[in-house]
């Protein structure tokens, strides 16, 4: 009898301690289940971000498509957009340049029959000197306005006599051509006007043939 007991006795205790090992096993189970989640959730959260999440991060930033992948259309419009800019500009180029040289030409061709009828201009000033502004003699009258037209001819198209006399001398208008001495003119003041100069417009055409005061 005591045999048995101590065999019953002997039992229970290795079924506790069974009991006992498996409730310790199920603990540690659970305690590494509860780790294993806890670290799914802070990648989440992205305090602790894991080698996957990196990745994800990674692979969201694409980068940007070679212009070799471009379509060809598209190559093509931008390569006949960039010609016709450069064409059109060539063509402005072009005109401004030919504006230009048209307006030299103009104003070049203009002065040269310009200087060729201002020693017609001078002739008839010479010829009229003596006579003034009017005449009884209907000769000289008809010459006078004939002179009169002219100089409204030239005068419209941009041709003005410069003024000398009593002005400083100034050699962009002004070519001396004797000297005197004066005490009634100031110094460098234009005396006498040996022949009249001409502008065409903002270029002198002829320049005053003048008498300046020392």
């Amino acid at each position: 009898m005591k045999e048995k007991e101590d065999k019953e006795i002997t039992n229970e205790k290795i079924t506790d301690e069974e009991i006992a090992d498996e409730d310790t096993g199920n603990n540690e189970s659970e305690e590494k289940a509860k780790e294993k989640t806890n670290g799914k959730d802070v990648a989440k959260d992205g305090e602790t971000p894991s080698e996957d999440g990196a990745g994800d991060q990674e692979g969201g930033e694409k980068e940007p498509k070679d212009s070799k992948n471009k379509d060809p259309k598209d190559a093509k419009i931008a390569d006949l957009e960039d010609k016709l800019m450069r064409r059109m500009a060539e063509f402005d180029n072009f005109r401004k340049r030919s504006e230009k040289e048209k307006t030299q030409m103009f104003e070049s061709g203009a002065k040269s029959i310009i200087e060729k009828i201002l020693p017609v201009t001078d002739s008839f000033e010479r010829a009229l000197e003596p006579v003034g502004d009017e005449s009884d003699d209907a000769f000289v009258d008809g010459i006078l306005k004939i002179y009169k037209q002219l100089s409204k001819a030239m005068e419209d198209a941009g041709v003005r006599p410069i003024e000398a006399v009593g002005k400083e001398f100034d050699p962009q208008f002004h070519n001396a051509v004797m000297h005197e001495d004066n005490a009634d003119y100031g110094e460098n003041e234009v005396m006498e006007e040996l022949q009249k100069g001409y502008m065409y417009n903002d270029t002198v055409v002829r320049h005053s043939m003048v008498k300046v005061a020392n």
